[in-house]
Order: C-alpha cells, then sequence, then structure tokens
C-alpha cells in the first residue's frame, strides 16, 4: 500500500474516533478555549460597533446628515455581518457565542460614546476603528498558521475595518474641515535653527492653500463611493 494511502487511512481512523469535535481535529494546532475565549472578546465589539453604529445613524443630522447617515448604516450592516461569522466560528470550534448583553461592554475593545454632534458621532466611530484594527492586526499574526481558517476570517474583517476608517476620515473632514488641517508647528530638525518657529512647515502650506470648495468636493467623493457600492451589491445579488 503507498505510503500516502497509509496516511489517509490513518487520518480517518482518527476522524472516526472523535466525530464529537466537529470541525476541531487533532491537527488543529491552536488553542480551542483561548481562540474561542477571543472570538467571543471580537463579537462583542462587533456588537457593541453595531449599537453605536445604528445610534449614530438614527442621531445624524444637518446639512451632511443624510450622507452620513448612510456610511453609518453601511457600517453597521457590515460589524453585524462580523458578528454572524464570529459566532458561527465559535460554534464551529465547540464552542458558545455569547450574546449576553449584561457583560458586551466589559468584553468589547471598543467602547460605546454616542456623541454630541455630527463630527463628535464620526470621530468616536473613527476613533474605535482604528482600535479595532489593532486589536485585529494583532489576532491575525496570533492565530498566524496554527489556525488559518479562523485568520482568514479575521483578515477579512480587518479588510472592512480598514476600509470603514477610511470613509470616516474623509466624512470627518466633510462635517469637520479643520479636521484635515495640521495642528501645531513642524520645527523641522533643528528647532533651535533662527527663524524656525516663524516659518511654515510643508504641511502648513498646503493646508494654507486648500481651496474653500474641497468640503464639497470630499462630499461628493463620498456619495459617489456610496452609489458604488450599492450597485456592487446590487451586482453580487444579481
Amino acid at each position: 500500500m503507498p505510503e500516502f494511502v497509509k496516511h489517509v487511512e490513518q487520518i480517518r481512523a482518527r476522524a472516526e474516533g472523535k466525530l464529537e469535535e466537529g470541525a476541531v481535529t487533532e491537527s488543529y494546532k491552536g488553542d480551542v478555549r483561548n481562540t474561542i475565549s477571543i472570538l467571543n472578546e471580537a463579537l462583542a465589539t462587533e456588537i457593541v460597533c453595531v449599537l453605536r453604529y445604528m445610534h449614530h445613524y438614527f442621531m445624524a443630522t444637518g446639512v451632511h446628515g443624510k450622507s452620513v447617515a448612510g456610511e453609518f448604516k453601511e457600517h453597521a450592516d457590515a460589524e453585524r455581518e462580523h458578528a454572524d461569522a464570529l459566532a458561527e466560528r465559535i460554534q464551529q470550534l465547540g464552542g458558545k457565542p455569547d450574546f449576553n448583553p449584561a457583560s458586551l461592554l466589559q468584553r468589547s475593545v471598543s467602547q460605546y460614546i454616542e456623541g454630541e454632534t455630527l463630527a463628535d458621532m464620526i470621530k468616536e466611530d473613527l476613533i474605535a476603528g482604528r482600535i479595532v484594527i489593532e486589536v485585529y492586526q494583532k489576532m491575525v499574526r496570533h492565530f498566524g498558521n496554527g489556525d488559518p481558517t479562523t485568520r482568514v476570517m479575521i483578515e477579512g474583517i480587518l479588510a472592512d475595518e480598514e476600509e470603514h476608517a477610511s470613509d470616516l476620515s474623509d466624512m470627518l473632514f466633510v462635517v469637520d474641515p479643520a479636521s484635515g488641517k495640521t495642528q501645531g508647528q513642524d520645527p523641522g530638525t533643528n528647532p533651535l535653527k533662527e527663524g524656525a518657529s516663524s516659518s511654515k512647515s510643508e504641511p502648513q502650506q498646503r493646508d494654507a492653500a486648500r481651496s474653500p470648495s474641497e468640503p464639497q468636493e470630499a462630499l461628493a467623493e463620498l456619495e459617489r463611493k456610496q452609489r458604488a457600492k450599492k450597485n456592487g451589491k446590487k451586482d453580487r445579488a444579481a
């Protein structure tokens, strides 16, 4: 009998012996309990993000409220899909997805902060998004080749979160153009050099040259992205 066939027979014997473990085989190199715990924290994070985005969706008002609200809703829907994927993976690994609302905030890495103004809402979502991006990057490195299925899932979620952060940064500039300007002054490599304190840094010179129409252009670009995403979803559904 060929060597490979012998290995297949051994694998089959092991598979038949532990059917109750489902997707978790002896070749799984991760720590199942630890993985389930990590994924439940990620699940709590995604649920909190859904709740925060939905609050912002309903509370977005003002001249830019409609466009921004549409983005909030889109992000909330994406976070809900992330939560579904995480819960499904937890179940595959033999765990129980933890949807207990009493401990959501304790388990979530992002906070639930409502914000007073539209700009505040966007800032809070952007801050939360940047936190999640860093945490998910660490998760990807943690799972590595020990749990490639979970790693690939987190990589997909991470890509969405990075896109969300980019969208939120654009929205923040639309709502609060001052957020796109460099704060303070860069003294350069020699802060003690005579005249350094009075000269403008290159970023400041670019900011000073900003056109007043840039927020409107950014808004138009945001709306264009929203239309493109909607059309893309329709094409995939067809």
